[in-house]
């Protein structure tokens, strides 16, 4: 299966939305397909041996829509080419690249056009492809690239501004004597309705031609039966331009009534209309833009170029061109390019940006390093391990751009009701005009209701609700280390009642340190030398704390003979003629080691936590190493915040239910689950689960992998594994278990937010329609100008735009 996103251009509510999802749907091979009308963008998973890319933008069209490419015009100099030959192999190469619309090589001059669509393809594929083939390209400093000259915000502000140019002319003849401004006579209705009628149609046919789109596009879809916000805009301002039209025509032919005509032409409704759904347009643009601003924050956090060593020699190259083992010059002050390892020198660098931790971490020779951080205070060198798309900041912002590609649950309602809504409206419309009429009012007082009806119901409010809180909610969250990846994850979220925690490396640090050293027939450090002797080649993480602790104190090791490791048990070695055993107490029991001098001893080191390592020479207990796994001064802040959200904490360990009461109650956690091997923990989850809970799982591990995956919402600490983070709905780029609690205020705060849209969203047609359909005149009430109706209108998705936007003001 493949995923896989593309831009939308010409949808204008969310019944657009839904008609490209339905649309697109029935393709074959389609697993699933889910727009987002707040950022125009339709994501898909497909079977790409049962459909391709062209095929989904040839429905999408058909559907009177367009995919949107990011297209670009590359010139590259081409070295190498020897005759026409060249030229066309290389033409060749590059056009079979996905995303490479054309490719032209001119073999006089030695250049290589090419069109791409950059969402698909990017130079350093194209250039690899050339180069396999036996050639090489240089970027020309000048490359000519193709933009969008505006940006869609400046283009709507000049639509705006060019229909109030005529629009505010046309208001000043028809209202301006309500407010003491006198008509010239050659305008004035009582001398010449003829003139005042032509000059409100030679105003308003420039507003309509401005307008044109709603017209173009909504009465497509109405044509379709499939109509949209659009289809309601055209099809109730050319009600009243039609009736205008017709007035203009009865002063034409009948002068005698000319004035009682002049008095009932809708021209200034049908303009003032169409100019306040652009203004409404013109800022939900602008607050749509502002949604995205923790994408564009992240994005240009890269620098532009990277200072490398080519040929022992510094050379400046463009970001693209760095390679993976290309070594890297970082002065102080100036961002990482790429994500690597230091390889000489050391400093403190500031990943504040990426993970949200303020105190600069130090870096020595062998730490690893992202990309777009900064250094503070030394001078680096560092091989690139990662670059392009493959960055830590890369992986970052596909994962907060596909999480506000994605719907939550709650969405899915209001794009149903969407979808039969604007159906409704026009025939809720022509029903109350009809029943005016019926009721014996005049032509013209039905049609006011019949425009007012369906310019107040547009269902945008509705559409913009939920994707514009979880743009908000998800960049709110990346820019306090926290990486939500979708819709679905902040939804469950502020629904979990209950925590497991991984033990270690999640609420402890991971790094077990020797805490005491018990002897009973031999000196500390002698019996510290035997078993870091014994532990030097052991990857276990206690016998590295003891391997450690002896190079700490400077002690020197012991050649060892006959290593044998006991799974589960611990280790058997020879060391200067002495057999020693060193491993946990069912190895002392099972090898007939008496250990009673030490019970004691011991029984109170696994209450405190600490795992106790047994140590035999030839056959008698020489003494007992104490190992633990220290608690992470953030944890025992953490539950207690979690507590006081109403959430119960568990925590799942492999350790004895001894050592595991011990850090339990250290920290304040509700349940234990010890002794659990890792290929139970998920089964661990599942059980809670069954109990009716709400589990959340935090874990870093491959073996937390499973779990993760089981849990309602899995949180991966992001210092963790990359399997982990994979298998996470919800990723901790601080590795601070506060921010657990952060996530789940995040989501709540984010899901309050959109049900409170979708209140005012719903509530606002609720209230609206029936207003504008009359219901208040029967009972002596005002009726609802076709004007005023479209204010509200605009000022309704705005609203829901606005309160999306408060989110912004979130602290954990």
């Amino acid at each position: 299966m493949t995923n896989r996103s593309f831009k939308i251009d010409g949808m204008t509510c969310s019944a657009c939305a839904n008609r490209v999802e339905r649309v697109v749907k029935k393709l074959e091979g389609v697993e699933t397909a889910n727009v987002n009308f707040a950022t125009e963008t339709l994501t898909l998973k497909y079977d790409d041996a049962k459909l391709q890319p062209k095929e989904v933008e040839a429905a999408v069209v058909k559907a009177g829509y367009k995919v949107h490419k990011n297209e670009a015009a590359y010139t590259f100099k081409v070295e190498g080419m020897t005759c026409s030959a060249c030229a066309n192999r290389i033409e060749k190469v590059v056009k079979k690249l996905e995303g490479v619309e054309s490719s032209n090589v001119n073999f006089a001059s030695e250049k290589l056009t090419v069109k791409v669509d950059e969402d698909l393809v990017k130079t350093s594929q194209i250039k690899a492809a050339v180069e396999k083939a036996g050639y090489k390209l240089i970027t020309e400093e000048e490359k000519s690239t193709e933009k969008k000259k505006y940006t869609e915000e400046q283009l709507l502000f000049g639509r705006l501004i060019a229909s109030l140019i005529f629009t505010v002319p046309l208001l000043i003849i028809i209202m301006g004597h309500m407010v003491g401004m006198p008509l010239p006579s050659v305008l004035d209705p009582m001398m010449n309705p003829l003139n005042f009628a032509m000059i409100q149609l030679i105003l308003t046919l420039p507003v309509m031609f401005i307008g044109f789109k709603f017209y173009k596009i909504g009465l497509k879809n109405l044509v379709k039966l499939s109509p949209n916000m659009d289809s309601l805009i055209a099809v109730g301002t050319l009600a009243a331009i039609i009736y205008s039209l017709y007035g203009t025509y009865k002063i034409i032919t009948h002068p005698e009534g000319g004035m009682e005509h002049a008095m009932h032409l809708y021209y200034e409704s049908a303009a003032t209309i169409l100019a306040l759904i652009t203004l409404g347009k013109y800022l939900e643009a602008r607050s749509k833009g502002k949604t995205s601003e923790a994408i564009k924050k992240l994005m240009g956090l890269a620098p532009k170029t990277a200072t490398v060593i080519r040929n022992n020699v510094e050379v400046t190259v463009p970001l693209e061109e760095v390679v993976v083992g290309d070594v890297i010059l970082v002065k102080p002050g100036e961002r990482l390019p790429v994500d690597g390892e230091v390889i000489e020198g050391s400093t403190a660098i500031d990943e504040a940006m990426l993970t949200g931790e303020s105190i600069p971490v130090e870096k020595t020779v062998g730490s690893k390093v992202i990309g777009a951080s900064i250094n503070k205070t030394g001078f680096i060198k560092y091989r690139a391990t990662k670059v392009g798309k493959d960055t830590a900041l890369a992986q970052i912002i596909k994962l907060v751009e596909d999480a506000q590609g994605t719907k939550a649950p709650i969405a899915k309602m209001a794009d149903v009701i969407s979808s039969y809504f604007v159906p409704t409206v026009i025939i809720l419309a022509i029903i109350a005009a009809v029943g005016w009429l019926i009721a014996g009012e005049s032509a013209t007082f039905a049609l006011t209701i019949f425009i007012a009806v369906l310019v107040i119901a547009c269902p945008c409010a509705l559409g913009l609700a939920t994707p514009t809180a979880i743009m908000v909610g998800t960049g709110k969250g990346a820019e306090n280390g926290v990486l939500i990846k979708g819709g679905e994850a902040l939804e469950t979220t502020y629904k979990i009642d209950t925590i497991v925690f991984d033990k270690t490396g999640t609420l402890t640090e991971g790094k077990p340190k020797v805490t005491d050293i018990l002897t009973a027939t031999t000196g500390k450090d002698e019996l510290l030398v035997l078993a870091a002797s014994a532990e030097k080649g052991s990857e276990h993480p206690l016998g590295e704390a003891i391997v450690r602790a002896a190079e700490e104190r400077g002690l020197a090791f012991k050649e060892i003979q006959n290593f044998n490791a006991i799974p589960g048990h611990g280790i058997a070695v020879d060391i200067d003629s002495r057999h020693v055993l060193l491993g946990n107490k069912k190895l002392m029991v099972e090898e007939n080691i008496d250990i009673s001098t030490l019970t004691t001893q011991s029984d109170r080191l696994a209450e405190e936590g600490k795992t106790p390592m047994y140590i035999a020479i030839d056959d008698k207990l020489a003494g007992i190493i104490a190992v633990a796994d220290t608690v992470k001064p953030s944890s025992k802040e953490a539950i207690q915040t979690l507590h006081q959200m109403g959430i119960k904490v568990a925590m799942i360990t492999g350790d004895n239910k001894k050592t595991a009461a011990a850090i339990a109650k250290q920290v304040g956690i509700d349940i234990v689950l010890a002794e659990v091997l890792p290929e139970d923990k998920a089964n661990e989850v599942q059980k809670l689960q069954n109990e009716g809970k709400k589990v959340a799982m935090v874990g870093d591990g491959i073996n937390d992998a499973p779990a993760l995956a089981r849990a309602d919402i899995g949180i991966a600490i992001g210092s963790g594994t990359d399997v982990a983070i994979e298998s996470a709905d919800i990723v901790l780029m601080r590795s601070d278990l506060k921010d657990v609690p952060t996530a789940i205020k995040l989501s709540k705060a984010t899901i309050r937010n959109i049900k409170q849209n979708l209140f005012w969203a719903f509530g606002y047609n609720v209230l609206g329609i029936p207003v504008a359909m009359g219901f208040l005149h029967i009972f002596g009430g005002p009726l609802l100008n076709p004007m005023i109706a479209a204010a509200a209108m605009s000022l309704s998705s705005v609203s829901v735009l606005l309160n999306a936007l408060r989110l912004k003001n979130f602290k954990g």
